[in-house]
């Protein structure tokens, strides 16, 4: 049997950190940062187990996964929109400046 790796706390933390706040998947962190995938599944699952005994009513990572996601569509629709009503507004100050219509 293989020699156990030891990681650090750090490298934890920042892969925890890809799969929750940045959507990632555990293979796609475990090619990335040279860890095997089942031992960030027992990562993400102590952390599971962690946060699950911190508090009543505290989400669990799944939740928090799921309203990231949501939350990174809604400010991807609302840059898109901003960036509409910008040209929108652009167009028609053009248009209303006196000598401008064509």
């Amino acid at each position: 049997m293989g020699e156990k790796r030891k990681y650090s706390d750090e490298l934890k933390a920042e892969v925890l950190k890809m799969i929750i706040e940045q959507g990632m998947s555990q293979q796609e962190v475990s090619e990335l940062v040279d860890v095997p995938k089942g031992t960030i599944g027992n990562w993400v699952a102590n952390s599971k187990k962690e946060m699950s005994q911190m508090a009543p009513g505290t989400p669990s990572i799944s939740d928090v996964m799921a309203e990231n996601r949501r939350l990174r569509k809604e400010l991807a629709q609302a840059k898109m929109e901003k960036e509409i009503l910008k040209k929108a507004a652009a167009y028609f100050a053009k248009e209303s400046l006196p000598g401008t219509h064509s």
